[in-house]
């Protein structure tokens, strides 16, 4: 018998067919145009899949896989807001030395602000 292959909710209706009495296996297998056993074998997959269904779920939505690149981007976007915020903090100090009475007398060589024969680099105009 060269049958379409039957939509899984016909296969389903039909062994819920079987399952109340309606129609036999034997009628259920021949109208999707298999042998009895492999009927037999598609009732139990479906059987097994009802009931792994109804197993108590975790409440809420379901975790999504998580895509190992983005995460590896969100890791890096935190390390770098926490760079800056430390880099903040360090401008901000540095600005309150320089306002300290005295501050500007001796000139560290290791001093990490710009020499002022530097040009600033190019960028918009303020116009």
């Amino acid at each position: 018998m060269n049958r379409p292959e039957a939509s899984a909710r016909q296969r389903a209706l039909l062994i819920l067919q079987v399952q109340t009495g309606q129609i036999t296996a034997t009628a259920a297998a021949q109208q999707l145009g298999l042998s009895r056993k492999s009927y037999y074998q598609w009732e139990k997959r479906a059987l097994e899949a009802l009931i792994q269904s109804q197993e108590p779920q975790a409440p809420g939505r379901p975790r999504k896989a998580s895509d190992p690149e983005k995460e590896q981007l969100r890791q890096q976007v935190t390390q770098l807001e926490e760079h800056i915020h430390q880099l903040e903090q360090v401008l901000e100090l540095r600005q309150v030395v320089q306002k300290l009475p005295g501050s500007g007398a001796k000139k560290n060589s290791r001093s990490c602000r710009p020499s002022s024969n530097k040009q600033p680099p190019p960028g918009p105009s303020a116009g």
